[in-house]
């Protein structure tokens, strides 16, 4: 069975980066196109980036058009986010899900601040 672990989150300054990792064990990720999700502190859950199987960007969020970008490593079984300029609005708890799959993750805590 599929299980997915996020890591990679953390405290950084504005304007700074960070990149968050997906690792998989149980199946293999590039069965699957990989979203990133992230949930801010109130709000709704948003969808951030997806990458389709083929690993072609399926969906950004305009919020993070040209900051952020998602790609792969099949031979690690691991799907990145990296996340660069960040914002004190990126702060959020980020989540990544595989499409098909009910499977969450334990989530990522992203903090950006001064």
């Amino acid at each position: 069975q599929l299980r997915l672990v996020e890591s990679g989150g953390g405290l950084v300054h504005p304007g700074g980066s960070l990149r968050l990792s997906c690792a998989a064990s149980g199946s293999r990720l590039d069965s699957y196109a990989i979203g990133w999700f992230r949930r801010a502190p109130g709000k709704n859950l948003e969808s951030v980036l997806c990458v389709g199987r083929s690993n072609d960007d399926n969906f950004h969020a305009e919020s993070v058009e040209g900051r952020f970008t998602i790609s792969r490593d099949s031979a690690k079984n691991v799907v990145y986010l990296q996340m660069n300029s960040l914002k004190p609005e990126d702060t959020a708890v980020y989540y990544c899900k595989a499409s098909g799959s009910p499977v969450w993750g334990q989530g990522t805590q992203v903090t950006v601040s001064s």
